[in-house]
């Protein structure tokens, strides 16, 4: 994924599979297409999970994003 959507959600309540959908959602809105891809900061996974498959959305482990953020978007098919 070049380009996607940066999300912010950092309610303590919601669970990361809401956090998600909420974002997914709004993406879809906005964008007119379904993300696919979500990146996440490792934290926000359980240890040691480097993929994991929410309904049709890969969500994986990524550094670089900040707790409590989503970089969702389509995955680049090559």
């Amino acid at each position: 994924m070049h380009t996607g959507m940066l999300w912010f959600d950092n309610d303590p309540r919601a669970a990361l599979s809401e956090k998600i959908q909420k974002a997914a959602e709004y993406y879809r809105k906005k964008f007119g297409r379904i993300p696919d891809i979500c990146f996440v900061h490792p934290s926000m996974l359980r240890e040691g999970e480097k993929r994991v498959e929410l309904e049709k959305m890969t969500i994986r482990p990524y550094r670089s994003i900040m707790p409590g953020h989503l970089w969702i978007g389509v995955e680049d098919q090559r």
